[in-house]
C-alpha cells in the first residue's frame, strides 16, 4: 500500500461501472460452472477468445517452472483475446496493474473472467459467488461493537528497515530503495528479495507480551498480515513454498497470532494482498543499467548449492510476462487456493483483501462465498464473519463492510464501514524512530484518537497498523504511543465501545476530506469541534470534545430548534467526580467548563444523559 493516486481512480470509477452492470442488465452467473454451462454461456453472445484462454490445465508450480520462452500469455489486442509470448526486446514492468474488461459472458475483474472453469469452489451453504447472493450478508454485531483494532503489517519487507513496496523498489535503478540496498545488500542482481526472507527471523518475538499490550492499548480485535504483494505467505501454506514455516522465522507466525488473539477472547483477522503479485513484482526481472539481470530470472534449477536450494524464486516473484499479459489462470487458481488455505487452517473472523471489489474474476468471488460459507458452519448457521475490500458501491455496501484506506467518510454510512491506517509506513521505516520527540515521525495519539472518534461516529470501525520490526519488536516510540491510547480509553471507552451512530455524527469547524488517503485532514480537528455517539438503548449520548475546551461547550445540536431535538437530563465527565452545570437552550446545549480535566485530553467526553 503505497500513494495509489492511480489507483482510486481506476478502482473507485472501474469498480462502481463493473459492479452496476453486474446487478443490472444482463445477470452474470458468477457460479463456478462446469464445462456445459460455460459452453451454454459461450452461445448466450458473442465471444472473441484465443484456444486455451480461462482453461485450467496444469497447476501454478508448473507454469512456473516452464522454460520462460515455451511459456504462452493471453492479452486482451483491438476487442480479442490473443495468444502471445514473450519478447525481450519490448519488455517493460507493469506497475499496479489496470487490467481491461474482457468480452466474455458475464463479464470479468482484474483481467479474469467471472464465470469459474472449476466447479464448486464456493464450498455448501446458501452463499453463492454472485452479488445477489452476497447481499444476503448481513454484519456481525462482535464487529460492530468492537470499533478498534491493531494490524500487524508484517513481512520480510521489513528486514530493511526502509519503508513500504522495498521488494519492489529495490528493484527499480535509482530509486531510494534501490540506493539504500546497494548499499546496505549489494546489488539485487546478486542479493535479491529472496534472500531478505531469510533474514526475516523474528529472533526476538514476544507475541504473548505484544498481545498483552495491544490489549492494554484498547484493542478488541487483532489482525496480521497473511501476504503481501511479494508473495511471501506468513503461515504454514500448502500452496505457496516461500513461506514463514520453511524459511525466515521457520515458525507459523499466522497461527501463533491467532493462539495469543483467541486466549484473550479479541478476534482474530487476517489481510492478504498477493493478488496484485502478477503485476507489481515485475520488476524484479529487469536488469541494471550494465544489463545485468536481476534475480527474477533465476529458476529451481539455479538452487543447486544455495541456501535457497528446492525453492522456485519464479513462485515468488511471478513469471516474466508482456507488459499486457492477462493473470494465467493457474495464477488464479493459486490465488484461490492459498486464500482458501489461510481460511481452512485458521479460520479468522476477519478476511481483508487489498483490493477494489473482490480480486480476480472468478477466484475472489468464490472464496468469498466460500468464506461465508466456511463461517456459517463453524458457528452452527450464525455468520460471524467479516469480509473487508475496497472502492465498493453504494448498492454493494451491504455485501462486505467496505474498506477505505487512510481515509474516511463525510457522513454517517447506512452500513458498517472501515477506516484503515498506520502510525507511520506499512512497513517498518527506521526513519521514522530516529526523527526528534517522544513520537518521532509517527502519528501522534492525539490524532490517532480524533481519526478513531471521527470513524466511529459515522458507523466505522477503525483499524490500526503498528509496523513491526524484523526481529519481532516495536520501537519505544510506537510503544509510548500505544501506551497513551490506552490511558484514554481506560477513561473514555464506553463512548467508543458498543456504540452506534447518534442522528448526527457532529459539529463543528473544520472539515474531514472524503475518500481514500485524506486521513490528514484529521490533523486539523481540536477542541472546536465534536462528535457523537450513543448507546444501544439510545437513553444516552455522548458527546466528544476533540480536545480540552478553553470556554463553555455548547452543542447546538441539543438546541430545541434542532432537527432531531433530544432533552438532556443530566450530563457528566468522564473520568472525572466534578457535578457539570449544563442549560438547554433554543441555541443548544450549554455546559460550563469543567475546572479539572480528565487524566487524559486528547478528547473529552460528556456524557449525556436523556430524559
Amino acid at each position: 500500500m503505497r500513494r495509489r493516486e492511480f489507483f482510486q481512480l481506476f478502482g473507485g470509477l472501474a469498480a462502481q461501472s463493473a459492479a452496476l452492470s453486474l446487478l443490472g442488465g444482463e445477470r452474470a452467473t458468477l457460479d463456478a460452472a462446469p464445462p456445459s454451462a460455460i459452453e451454454t454461456a459461450r452461445q448466450a453472445g458473442p465471444i472473441a477468445s484465443a484456444t486455451g484462454f480461462n482453461q485450467y490445465t496444469e497447476d501454478y508450480a508448473h507454469f512456473c517452472a516452464t522454460p520462460e520462452r515455451a511459456r504462452s500469455f493471453y492479452a486482451l489486442r483491438n476487442g480479442h483475446i490473443v495468444s502471445e509470448q514473450l519478447d525481450d526486446h519490448d519488455w517493460k514492468p507493469t506497475d499496479w496493474g489496470s487490467p481491461p474488461e474482457l468480452p466474455v459472458p458475464g463479464s470479468s475483474w482484474d483481467g479474469v473472467p467471472l464465470i469459474s472453469p472449476i466447479p464448486s469452489l464456493a464450498g455448501e451453504g446458501p452463499f453463492k459467488p454472485t452479488w445477489e447472493s452476497l447481499l444476503q450478508y448481513e454484519c456481525p454485531e462482535w464487529y460492530r461493537d468492537a470499533k478498534f483494532g491493531i494490524w500487524n503489517h508484517w513481512s520480510p519487507q521489513c528486514v530493511a528497515e526502509d519503508g513500504d513496496w522495498y521488494a519492489r523498489n529495490m528493484y527499480i535503478e535509482d530509486s531510494q530503495q534501490n540506493n539504500f540496498q546497494l548499499a546496505h545488500y549489494g546489488s539485487p542482481t546478486l542479493f535479491g528479495y529472496k534472500d531478505l526472507c531469510a533474514q526475516w527471523t523474528l529472533l526476538n518475538w514476544q507475541p504473548s507480551e505484544l498481545m498483552d499490550l495491544y490489549v492494554s492499548a484498547g484493542a478488541k480485535f487483532f489482525v496480521a498480515l497473511a501476504n503481501h504483494h511479494d508473495g511471501f505467505d506468513v503461515w504454514d501454506s500448502k500452496h505457496q513454498p516461500w513461506n514463514a514455516r520453511h524459511m525466515g522465522p521457520h515458525r507459523d507466525v499466522i497461527g501463533i497470532w491467532a493462539a495469543e488473539a483467541r486466549k484473550r477472547d479479541l478476534r482474530f483477522g487476517v489481510t492478504v494482498h498477493q493478488a496484485r503479485n502478477w503485476w507489481w513484482f515485475q520488476t524484479s526481472h529487469g536488469a541494471d543499467s550494465s544489463g545485468r539481470p536481476y534475480d527474477g530470472h533465476l529458476t529451481l534449477a539455479d538452487g543447486g548449492g544455495q541456501w535457497w536450494q528446492g525453492f522456485n524464486p519464479q513462485q515468488l516473484y511471478a513469471p516474466k510476462h508482456p507488459y499486457d499479459a492477462l493473470p494465467d489462470v493457474s495464477y488464479v487458481k493459486n490465488f484461490y487456493d492459498r486464500t482458501r488455505d489461510l481460511v481452512d487452517q485458521h479460520s479468522p473472523d476477519l478476511l481483508y483483501f487489498d483490493n477494489p471489489l473482490f480480486p480476480l474474476g472468478w477466484a475472489g468471488m468464490n472464496i468469498g462465498a466460500y468464506y461465508y460459507n466456511h463461517n456459517l458452519a463453524l458457528n452452527a448457521g450464525k455468520l460471524q464473519g467479516v469480509i473487508t475490500i475496497k472502492n465498493v458501491p453504494p448498492n454493494l455496501a451491504k455485501t462486505v463492510v467496505a474498506d477505505i484506506e487512510r481515509g474516511l467518510a463525510a457522513e454517517i454510512l447506512p452500513h458498517p464501514w472501515q477506516s484503515e491506517t498506520c502510525i507511520g509506513e506499512w512497513h517498518y521505516l527506521r526513519a521514522l524512530f530516529d526523527k526528534p520527540g517522544e513520537y518521532g515521525g509517527y502519528m501522534p495519539p492525539q490524532q490517532v484518537i480524533h481519526w478513531m472518534i471521527d470513524t466511529v461516529s459515522k458507523n466505522g470501525t477503525f483499524l490500526l497498523n503498528i509496523p513491526g520490526k524484523p526481529d519481532g519488536t516495536i520501537d519505544r516510540k510506537e510503544r509510548s504511543i500505544l501506551e497513551r491510547i490506552g490511558e484514554w480509553f481506560k477513561i473514555n471507552g464506553e463512548a467508543i465501545y458498543s456504540t452506534r451512530p447518534w442522528t448526527v455524527f457532529g459539529e463543528g469547524p473544520h472539515t474531514i476530506k472524503e475518500g481514500s488517503f485524506e486521513g490528514q485532514s484529521t490533523s486539523e480537528l481540536d477542541a472546536s469541534d465534536i462528535r457523537y455517539t450513543r448507546n444501544k438503548t439510545n437513553t444516552v449520548v455522548y458527546a466528544i470534545v476533540l480536545g480540552w475546551p478553553q470556554q463553555a461547550v455548547i452543542l447546538r445540536s441539543f438546541g430545541a430548534a434542532a432537527a432531531t431535538p433530544a432533552k438532556v437530563a443530566q450530563v457528566e465527565l468522564l473520568g472525572s467526580t466534578e457535578k457539570i452545570r449544563f442549560a438547554q437552550t433554543a441555541q443548544g446545549l450549554h455546559i460550563e467548563r469543567p475546572g479539572q480535566k480528565p487524566a487524559s485530553e486528547y478528547a473529552v467526553v460528556f456524557k449525556l444523559r436523556l430524559a
